[in-house]
């Protein structure tokens, strides 16, 4: 069994958005793997608390992460 594990900041995604992600991956992943993958694969999402992830020198917030997952440019 596969297990894709997909780390997120906390409070950016709603329940709707992670099954769908959740769905989506684990299809995408199966067409591009083939043979029995879809029925053996798995996918988690965990959510890192606000102040736990950075990169840049930037510490994320909810607000960075909405703001890159709202960004329509």
């Amino acid at each position: 069994m596969l297990q894709i594990d997909i780390q997120v900041l906390e409070g950016v995604f709603d329940a709707n958005d992670k099954e769908r992600i959740i769905r989506s991956v684990i299809r995408a992943f199966s067409d591009a793997a083939g043979g029995k993958m879809f029925e053996n694969t798995s996918c988690r999402i965990h959510e890192v608390p606000i102040g736990a992830w950075g990169y840049a020198d930037q510490i994320n917030t909810t607000e960075v992460g909405l703001r890159i997952k709202n960004d329509t440019t």
